[in-house]
């Protein structure tokens, strides 16, 4: 079973950033690929992006290409999401999760979520 926490969500103005992290427990973290979603207000859950267990490949929805950035520290068994350049469209609630394999599995199968953060992006 892996434990997952998120945090490091808020409110900020629009085109600034903020930098979500997804702490985990668990023994075998490091070889697991982690994965970002979010859920704004009255729509579907969508993917935002993913990282392999090595961080040898990543993954983003075109609607944030350029400008957030997940990367890893396995030494911390954390996961982050660099979000620069924030739009309120990206308003939603942000989650972390893993489908508990190495490498980047669709978005259907994430198996393991945590809890949310949520990050608000004003006008």
């Amino acid at each position: 079973q892996v434990q997952l926490v998120e945090s490091g969500g808020g409110l900020v103005q629009a085109g600034g950033s903020l930098r979500l992290s997804c702490a985990a427990s668990g023994r075998t973290f490091r070889r697991y690929a982690m994965g970002w979603f979010r859920q704004a207000p009255g729509k579907e859950r969508e993917f935002v992006a993913a990282i392999s267990y090595s961080s040898s490949n990543t993954d983003y929805a075109d609607s944030v290409k350029g400008r957030f950035t997940i990367s890893r520290d396995n030494g911390k068994n954390t996961v982050y999401l660099q979000m620069n350049s924030l739009k309120p469209e990206d308003t939603a609630v942000y989650y972390c999760a893993t489908p508990r394999t190495a490498t980047i599995p669709s978005p259907l199968e994430y198996q393991y979520w945590g809890q949310g953060t949520q990050v608000t992006v004003s006008s």
